[in-house]
């Protein structure tokens, strides 16, 4: 018999299951549950982006494309960098990834080496630490707090900065809090970046989704852009989950590097997604303003539902969730969950799955009906009046 204990990767084995992906799990087949787990669009693809994709299977176009992706697509993730955020990239500087996620690994990997320190503001997104402790480097974790709004300041960035720092992760519009960072916030982080040799990893996959303002990339500030790889993709801004499209752009001795990990581990990107992208690269800014102004209605309505039943809670300025304060009513966040599930029928997940300082906070995503979040709501309320008594 093998022993497999002998056998698997001692990192692999270490490493944590994601704590999304319980709770989702758990509600696998639960017709009676009211789920507000998942950072999924409820919106279908819009039609004019399928039917790229359907024209492109009907006329076979199914080949590979080069290792990069198409240059059509490169061109367009360019021109629309420039368009919406004032960023200057030439088609070289990008590469056309599998969702959001590649890119982010293809950055870490591209970047650091064992012993490298990374900077990882939490609580946020569940991948960054796996795939910092993957390649080798050292997540260093910076906890943000309700005080501040949940945003990394120039203060705390300064002083997790070692001889060793490598990376900073930059997740922002966040997940889970709904935070983002201001021009003049990130003038005060890239003062603290200027004259060193550390990376910017942005991840923008939510930078189409701001209520307020417009979202201002690190990259566009002086002096950053040399610095910054932006990871983003077509999942949140198009609806376009399933269709596992993402990007990459840094400058062209960045790129030549992380594509030379996307040739051996990929080779390239689904050829009828890049079609669909395309498309809604050219002609998607109505449906990304349609679906924005849904989801800052549904914003307005969960932040007041959620106040009205006296919870605290900050309110989001991107992204499509919502990040609750429940440690006031006794129960950690895990306990809170776990009983709002097993004795409501309600699912939202604990803040501890998005790293430390989540332990009293929980992720509510309002990529659902408003009708659904008010049903849910009314679980929340019930729950919450028997932890009152």
């Amino acid at each position: 018999m093998i022993d497999y204990s002998q056998v698997l990767s001692k990192t692999v084995v270490g490493l944590k299951k994601s704590g999304i992906r319980k709770f989702f799990d758990l509600l696998d087949g639960r017709k009676d549950v009211i789920g507000l787990t998942v950072g999924q669009p409820d919106f279908v693809t819009p039609w004019h982006i399928r039917e790229a994709g359907i024209e492109s299977l009907q006329k076979g176009k199914t080949y590979y494309t080069s290792n990069a992706g198409m240059p059509e697509m490169r061109a367009e993730i360019a021109a629309y960098l420039k368009r919406r955020f004032s960023l200057s990239y030439q088609a070289e500087e990008t590469v056309v990834t599998v969702g959001g996620s590649e890119a982010i690994d293809l950055a870490i990997r591209a970047v650091v080496e064992p012993g490298d320190e990374v900077i990882v503001p939490t609580p946020c997104f569940v991948c960054y630490e796996p795939i910092v402790t993957l390649s080798g480097g050292v997540p260093v974790v910076v906890k943000t707090t309700v005080k501040d709004k949940f945003k990394l300041t120039p203060e705390a960035l300064r002083a997790a900065i070692t001889p060793r720092t490598k990376m900073l992760v930059l997740p922002y519009p966040n997940n889970p809090t709904g935070a983002i960072l201001t021009r003049e916030e990130l003038e005060g982080i890239a003062e603290v970046l200027r004259g060193t040799n550390i990376v910017v990893l942005s991840d923008e996959i939510y930078a189409e989704m701001t209520y307020g303002r417009h979202h201002v990339s690190i990259a566009a500030l002086d002096g950053m852009w040399e610095r910054t790889i932006i990871a983003s993709g077509f999942s949140k801004a198009y609806a376009m989950t399933g269709w596992r499209m993402g990007y990459l752009a840094a400058p062209l001795p960045l790129t030549e590097q992380m594509l030379k990990i996307h040739q051996y581990a990929i080779m390239c990107a689904p050829t009828t997604s890049q079609f669909a992208a395309i498309e809604a690269l050219k002609n998607g800014d109505e449906d990304i303003a349609m679906m924005v102004a849904e989801y800052d209605r549904r914003r307005r309505f969960i932040y007041k539902g959620l106040t009205d039943i006296g919870i605290d809670v900050f309110e989001p300025e991107g992204a499509f969730y919502i990040y609750p304060e429940v440690g006031k009513f006794g129960l950690d966040a895990e306990t809170f969950c776990d009983r709002l599930l097993n004795e409501y029928k309600c699912a939202i997940v604990p803040g501890s799955a998005f790293g430390e300082g989540g332990e009293d906070f929980a992720r509510i995503s309002y990529a659902y009906s408003v009708k659904h979040i008010a049903e849910a709501l009314n679980r929340i309320e019930t729950f919450v009046k028997t932890l009152k008594k």
